[in-house]
């Protein structure tokens, strides 16, 4: 059964889990940004997920297994066939001498409790309810080693470089990575995930197999195969039971051979809304009033991998409205965005980000989304745009907010083009976020923390905090981490802040005058999820330091 947001308000209300009110106001933000009522609640703390897991397993009239807390170990898990976990999203929950508790997103699947039957006999057979992410997290002990999966492949002598990469795939889309590496290394390729921005050894394979692989991987992605010594960038896809998978190809020479790098477009990310990335409400609401100015631009700054192009994706995907003609020009496309128009940069045919603005400015576009800015001309171009009714979003390469300024400054931007044309300046990082799964909080004194980090006193007011961390489980990969969430600097353009423009100010001048004005720096953003619980203070010193000039 498809949990509609229709069903699910009539189930919270009727269950006395949330008011009408709430509801009410669920539903508004909910028509209005593009997202469910569970995001808003949930967002809003009017609702826990195991609240909201509770409240529908009482629809189905059973008990709710909270997957979280009490995680069914391997053994429990291979218990139920793959299979009939997979079909009915199963798992064995928990069990005694007469009877077994199997967890499932849908009790009332047909078929469901008859194969059950077969599986565990005379033992009476209860089900509860779990939320399907949870239920998802524990098929990872379906899973045998990469290479143990690599040495059966090889010694049945069947199609190997096919499977070798269906199986990699297969293995980087479960554990959630972002990039897969390929490096020749002597008489072994390592495979290496990154899974929330840090890479982890997946496996190796040995490299008389490389080639194979690497040629299938080119032909897939469009890519010359006699070509050894220069570097190629492609796209592929993967096919899977789940639906596909857009893949980005990258292949550069080493002296030990070949490297590819395939990052992997996760599919979540068409679905993703302000809301997920991070932006506490307040944020939220000025970002949004920015990105619905009649003309103006608002640039996101940071560095590679730091989730710009999905903050920018995910505010266009909140305005767009039939009436709106929004184009985009990018390098490469990753996301396919229904309602909008993309362009691809293509060197070759010379359509860079600056020929592609200014074909795009003569096309009637309301919203402009230019991938980078990545050179004087596209400034020079890109202001011009803002300035004459155009609303303009893009990425743009800098260490934070405030630092922003000076460099477009110092790519021959005129000041007072600057000041009458930018909106907002967004600077933004990823943490990861401690797991759910495994997270405990501990006392750590003030004296404890400014031995470790001198100067981080001053952020606590009391003489101990309460810090979080994970133990490291079955559902993070015994990481301690899973998933990411952003950290967020702003400098909004107010005339106070256009008047400073005027006089080519330096970074601390501009960042004196935000913080002022309300800013706050990276890391105090990110010391508010420390405090919350949602990412541990050690990740957020690997990621953000305490600014100097406090």
């Amino acid at each position: 059964m498809k949990m509609t947001d229709s069903k699910i308000r009539d189930i919270l209300l009727s269950e006395d889990y949330i008011s009408d009110e709430d509801i009410k106001k669920a539903e508004e933000f909910a028509a209005s940004h593009h997202t469910s009522i569970v995001d808003y609640l949930l967002a809003e703390n009017l609702l826990t997920k195991d609240l909201f897991g509770q409240a529908i397993a009482e629809s189905y009239g059973v008990d709710y297994a909270d997957l979280n807390s009490f995680q069914p170990s391997r053994d429990q898990v291979l218990k139920i066939p793959e299979n009939l976990a997979k079909k009915y999203n199963a798992v064995l929950f928990n069990e005694n001498d007469s009877e077994v508790v199997v967890a499932t997103d849908d009790p009332e699947a047909d078929g469901l409790r008859v194969d059950l039957n077969e599986v565990f006999g005379r033992q009476n057979i209860k089900l509860a309810y779990s939320l399907s992410e949870d239920i998802a997290s524990a098929f990872i002990h379906y899973r045998k080693a990469l290479e143990t999966r690599f040495v059966k492949i090889i010694s049945e002598d069947r199609k190997v470089a096919p499977e070798l990469i269906r199986e990699i795939l297969e293995d980087a889309i479960l554990f959630h990575a972002s990039d897969i590496h390929f490096e020749p290394q002597g008489k072994e390729v390592l495979i290496r995930f990154r899974i929330d921005g840090v890479l982890h050894d997946a496996g190796r394979l040995p490299i008389q197999h490389y080639e194979l692989i690497l040629n299938r991987i080119k032909v897939q992605s469009h890519l010359r195969i006699d070509e050894h010594f220069s570097a190629q960038d492609g796209a592929m896809r993967h096919t899977r039971p789940g639906g596909t998978v857009d893949l980005r190809v990258s292949i550069v020479p080493t002296l030990e051979g070949e490297k590819v790098v395939i990052r992997v477009l996760s599919e979540y990310v068409r679905s993703f809304t302000l809301m997920d990335l991070g932006l506490s409400y307040s944020q939220h609401d000025f970002i949004l009033a920015s990105a619905r100015k009649p003309f103006g631009m608002v640039l996101v700054t940071g560095p590679t991998g730091s989730g710009k192009t999905t903050t920018l994706y995910s505010l266009v995907k909140m305005i767009n409205r039939p009436e709106l003609n929004i184009t985009t020009i990018e390098d490469p496309v990753e996301y396919k965005l229904t309602g909008i128009n993309q362009i691809q940069v293509n060197p070759r045919t010379n359509l860079t980000f600056a020929q592609g603005l200014r074909s795009i400015i003569r096309q009637d576009p309301n919203i402009i989304l230019v991938g980078e800015i990545r050179d004087r001309e596209t400034v020079e171009i890109a202001l011009n745009a803002a300035l004459t009714g155009h609303l303009l979003f893009s990425t743009f390469h800098a260490n934070d907010a405030p630092t922003a300024i000076p460099r477009l400054l110092d790519m021959s931007a005129e000041p007072f083009l600057l000041a009458s044309t930018l909106n907002l300046i967004i600077a933004q990082r990823l943490l990861r976020k401690v797991c759910d799964s495994c997270r405990y909080s501990f006392p750590a004194p003030v004296s404890w923390l400014e031995d470790r980090h001198p100067g981080l006193s001053r952020y606590f007011s009391a003489k101990s905090a309460t810090l979080y961390q994970g133990k490291g489980c079955n559902a993070c990969n015994m990481t301690g981490y899973r998933g990411r969430v952003g950290i967020f600097e702003f400098i909004r353009v107010t005339p106070e802040m256009q008047d400073l423009i005027l006089r080519h100010p330096s970074s601390n001048q501009l960042w004196s005058l935000a913080r002022s004005q309300g800013s706050l720096s990276l890391f105090e953003d990110g010391l508010d999820k420390v405090r919350t619980g949602i990412t541990s203070l050690e990740e957020l010193m690997r990621v953000a330091s305490p600014p100097q000039n406090i």
